[in-house]
């Protein structure tokens, strides 16, 4: 029996590694995240009960192989509603994820290795596969320098590939508004200059290494490229091989604040790519991005300010759908829910590469949507479909209600979609009920998806009117809308988590 009991505990741990290696990946590799996952869904509903069976077995399979046996059988099991291959995510065996996956199955063995020697087998084998989430944050310490290491020639590569094409590089970061920024400018330098962009969301440094290697080819202008961090001296790293001639900052606000814990530790990581940047683009309406352009321009640096909220200082200022940059109009924006700040900082970098006000114009008229950003379309039952999927922090969801009330009519219904807003730290559940009490308001039925705010946003939709259906999955969400919408209505799907969310 206590041979069984170990072998019970390899199996469980073997298929509790999936389900926490995928939750590793889908979290960039990043340290800790399977261990603040597993919490979640440990203590969430019936997976309560479930925990609470594991912890029992653990103690007593101290004396009873049975008892490590059960325990093995429950973590195998749960937690319920984290699924092993995954919808959204499904496990990719890179070779980065075989190297982490080796190194956790080293140190798994090692613990149970060491538990057998000590004559605790069953109680070390079923320990161990309880805390697999735990060894795979540990095997993601160890691994990360590797990782470094192994990266170092493909950035090298890029950094030669950069010295010898010698574009303009068009550095851009922010809390939000990176994406979409990077096809404006793309969209208004593309009339006059040859320009690559990095493609959809590679704004790290494996991503953007292989960006240029990929994508930069000798001719081109223009590098425009997107650069993202999850906390101090990431970008800096970035700028230390890709020098940004011109930086934009879009925005500030508590995207990933579960990790930064305060905004002016977000605008200090953001502030990095302005460093090594001759021009520094701004938006200014946030007082943290005023008070940075202040300091850049004493310190000497050229300060470009963008605005949409009418900065009396401002460079280039939207004004409802008119650009202006210097006092004098070069443009509208269409009609089709443009973010104006990030219209506005677009404009900067394309007038100071020495596009032509006549060009910036016209190209204003045709600019890009981002994919999943406020992008509306109509269903073949004529209902208004807005997807904002790729949305998840408070300005964007208050534009994305405001499109809702643009393309819905009071007298249809008008449904919000979503699983609110995550990685926002202390202020995340009072932003999900903010934005739901907004959303009740405008909308006739909010849909809550999941349970990672659900309680947040029955709260804030208790303050509103609207009818709250709440449901498990995104799939149960789009049979109710197909069930319940038809011609005239208006659906807005705001964020779309992951599956490994709860």
């Amino acid at each position: 029996m206590t041979a069984l009991a170990e072998a019970a505990g390899l199996a469980a741990a073997a298929v509790a590694g999936l389900r926490w290696l995928r939750v590793a990946q889908r979290e960039h590799y990043l340290p800790g995240s399977a261990t603040r996952f597993a919490l979640r869904w440990w203590t969430l509903g019936p997976n309560k009960v479930l925990s609470a069976a594991v912890a029992l077995g653990v103690v007593l399979s101290v004396g009873s192989p049975y008892a490590a046996m059960v325990a093995c059988g429950a973590v195998a099991a749960g937690p319920f509603g984290l699924s092993i291959r995954g919808r959204t995510a499904p496990l990719a065996w890179t070779r980065r994820l075989r190297t982490l996956a080796a190194v956790w199955a080293a140190l798994h063995l090692v613990v149970v290795a060491v538990g057998t020697a000590l004559g605790a087998g069953p109680a070390v084998a079923v320990l161990a596969a309880t805390l697999t989430p735990v060894l795979v944050d540990a095997a993601l310490a160890l691994t990360g320098p590797l990782e470094r290491r192994l990266a170092e020639p493909y950035v090298t590569r890029a950094a030669g590939k950069l010295a010898q094409v010698h574009p303009t590089v068009v550095a851009i970061t922010g809390s939000y508004g990176k994406t979409t920024t990077k096809g404006y400018v793309a969209h208004l330098l593309a009339a006059t200059r040859s320009v690559v962009a990095t493609p959809a969301s590679f704004n790290n440094r494996a991503g953007l290494a292989r960006s240029v290697n990929e994508n930069l080819t000798p001719g081109t202008d223009v590098f425009v490229a997107e650069m993202g961090t999850y906390g101090p001296g990431e970008i800096a790293d970035l700028c230390s091989w890709c020098r940004p001639d011109v930086a934009v900052i879009t925005a500030i606000g508590p995207v990933h604040l579960e990790r930064m814990r305060t905004e002016d530790t977000i605008a200090a990581a953001k502030a990095e790519i302005l460093d090594r940047a001759r021009v520094a683009v701004l938006n200014v309406d946030h007082p943290l991005l005023a008070a940075l352009a202040r300091r850049r321009a004493a310190a000497g640096q050229k300060v470009l300010r963008c605005s949409a909220a009418g900065a009396p200082d401002a460079d280039v200022v939207v004004t409802g759908a008119e650009v202006r940059a210097g006092g004098r109009v070069v443009g509208c924006i269409p009609a089709t829910g443009a973010e104006p700040t990030n219209v506005a900082c677009a404009v900067a970098v394309a007038l100071e590469l020495g596009v032509p006000d006549s060009v910036v114009g016209e190209r204003l008229a045709t600019l890009p949507g981002a994919r999943n950003r406020l992008s509306v379309s109509t269903s073949g039952e004529g209902t208004a479909v807005i997807d904002d999927t790729y949305n998840a922090n408070p300005a964007g969801a208050a534009s994305a209600l405001a499109a809702l009330a643009r393309h819905g009519s009071p007298d249809h219904l008008r449904v919000v979609v979503t699983p609110g807003m995550v990685e926002l730290g202390p202020r995340q559940h009072d932003e999900n009920a903010r934005f739901a009490e907004a959303a009740a308001a405008q909308a006739s039925h909010l849909v809550v998806v999941g349970h990672t705010n659900r309680r947040a946003l029955l709260e804030g939709a208790a303050r509103g009117s609207a009818r709250v259906v709440a449901v498990e999955t995104r799939e149960q969400a789009v049979a109710w809308v197909r069930e319940h919408v038809g011609e005239g209505d208006a659906v807005l799907y705001e964020n779309d988590l992951p599956d490994h969310f709860a």
